[in-house]
Order: structure tokens, then sequence, then C-alpha cells
């Protein structure tokens, strides 16, 4: 039995009791004012999952306050899209998910920002390598910038992103950045990095005087074919960070084909959050499609029209 054939996935007011069991597992909680009353007045037979505040006097149901208040698609139907996003390792396009779900192209590529909106993260709790572990820092290029020429060397006609990898975490998070300078990597690395740290760079200049910041500062040289060296304190690698980009890039090129610089940064929200829950740390599809589902509370995501819809494959 395949697991799309969960009831979730079918039926809507099953789809309904599966995300309240994960968003309200104590019970209904109005968004509009947060009371946890069990008094909550109930109006499912008026429509599917609706609910009425006894104290505030407003009604809700459990998508409101999330990325999927206001969808007009089928809540079952969404529920199939975090799964489907969730558990391709590359990446699913807005095309396919239009075909599989038989919605409009413009309505599945706008689910597919809802939900990545639901993947992106604030802040680190912990920043990397507080108990003094190695942490990668790496930096590659994708796309084209609009407007910019493209130029007969170098990447500046391209978009600029910034990983750090905690080995001892395996943990990743990415950003867009304007470019890779110090001026433009040094203050997401110290927001990020514990002074502790020893970070792990190529031998690329930007690095050279923020690692005498942190405990440690290890480089391998790429352009002599060195890509790891064992050294007494442990292995020191960029190889974490370059395995990511190649997933990262496969995914971009073969999958999405296209993407505008304005939304890069949900799609690096999107190969984060898989590469952090993924099964090699125990985290199977079913689980990471949960997970997804507890992180849409508390964000929305609006457009005024979905001209961008044309940016995507």
């Amino acid at each position: 039995m395949s697991v799309l054939s969960k009831p979730y996935f079918h039926d809507e007011a099953a789809a309904f009791a599966h995300l309240e069991s994960i968003l309200w597992p104590n019970g209904p909680v109005c968004p509009h004012c947060g009371s946890i009353s069990g008094k909550h007045y109930d109006l499912r037979k008026t429509r599917l999952g609706l609910r009425k505040c006894s104290d505030c006097r407003k009604q809700f149901t459990v998508k409101v306050g999330t990325v999927f208040e206001s969808a007009h698609i089928p809540l079952n139907k969404m529920l199939q899209a975090v799964y489907l996003l969730t558990s391709s390792k590359k990446g699913i396009s807005a095309h396919q998910l239009h075909r599989v779900l038989e919605v409009q192209y413009k309505t599945a590529w706008f689910l597919a920002h809802r939900i990545r909106e639901a993947f992106r993260t604030g802040a680190l709790a912990i920043p990397f390598g507080s108990e003094g572990g190695p942490v990668e820092v790496d930096e590659t290029f994708i796309g084209r910038k609009a407007g910019v020429p493209k130029a007969r060397g170098g990447a500046a006609h391209k978009n600029a992103v910034l990983s750090l990898i905690d080995r001892d975490t395996k943990q990743v998070r990415s950003f867009h950045v304007d470019g890779v300078t110090t001026g433009d990597l040094a203050p997401i690395i110290r927001e990020n990095l514990a002074k502790e740290a020893r970070l792990q760079t190529d031998e690329a200049k930007q690095y050279r005087k923020l690692g005498e910041e942190f405990a440690s500062h290890d480089r391998v040289n790429h352009s002599e074919d060195e890509y790891v060296r064992y050294e007494a304190a442990g292995i020191v690698t960029t190889n974490s960070a370059e395995g990511y980009f190649s997933v990262f890039k496969r995914g971009m090129k073969g999958v999405y084909q296209h993407c505008s610089e304005k939304h890069l940064h949900r799609y690096l929200a999107e190969f984060d959050f898989r590469y952090n829950n993924r099964s090699a740390l125990g985290c199977e599809d079913q689980e990471r499609a949960q997970r997804a589902l507890a992180g849409i509370k508390g964000k929305r995501l609006t457009y005024r029209g979905t001209d961008s819809a044309s940016q995507e494959g």
C-alpha cells in the first residue's frame, strides 16, 4: 500500500484532521486572540474545519495564520504537494505539480512558493561550531543577474550563494549574497558562527583576515588539486559544502531550470530543509513532510500578481 493512499491525501475532512493534529496537538487555538478555550464553537457542519472562538467571537480554521491561508485549493491536494516537494531530493517543478494535482500552472507555482516559505527559518538558536567543531564555508554561483551582461571572465553576471555547514550537527545554512567580497560575506559568517568554531574554507583570499576571528582557520588548496587534508586535529575539507552544491545545482538546472533572483532565497530554503532533514539523519519522507507542516504556522506569502510564474520551468 502506497503512502499516497493515506486518507488525508484524498479526503479534505481527513486532511483538516491531520493538519489539526500537527498544529493543535492540545486542541484548537484561536489564531486571532490566542485563546485555547475548550469552548470554541464547532461549525464544521457548516464548512470544513470551521470553528468560532468563544472569546473574540471570530471564525477560523487551522489554515488561518499559516502559509495556506486564503488558498482555494482543497487542503488534501496541498498536503500532497508538501509530500511531493519534501520527498523529491532535487525538487519537483511547478509544471509537474500542475499535472499531478490537476490545478492551473500559476496555482501550482504559487503553492510551491507557499511551501518553500514554510521551509524558511529564522536566526540560529545555537551558532554553528559552538562546541569547537569544524564549520565549512564555501560559495557558488547560479543563474544570471537581470540586466547584467555576461562577462568574458569571472562570475559577476551570476547570482552568488554562500553556504555554511556544521560538520558536527550535519546542518547547512545558505544565503543569497550580493557578492563574494569580504564585506559581503563577513557579516553573515560572524552572525552564524561561534567564535570557538574551526573555520574551514578553500584558498579564497576573502577568508584570510576573517579567519583570525575564530579558533582556527584551515584551508584546502583546490588550485593544486587538494580537496582533503588529514591533520591531528581532524580532517580539513570543504567536500560537504561541495556535495550540497552538487545537489542544489542539479535541482536548479535539471528540475527548475529558471529562477529569478528575487525568489532564489526560497529555493535555497527548500534545499536547506531537505538537507537538514535527510534520510541519513534518520528523517524519512513522512516525518520530513510533517516537519514541513509544523513550519507553516505564523507565515504568510501574498502576491499582487503571478507574472513571476514564468520564471520556473
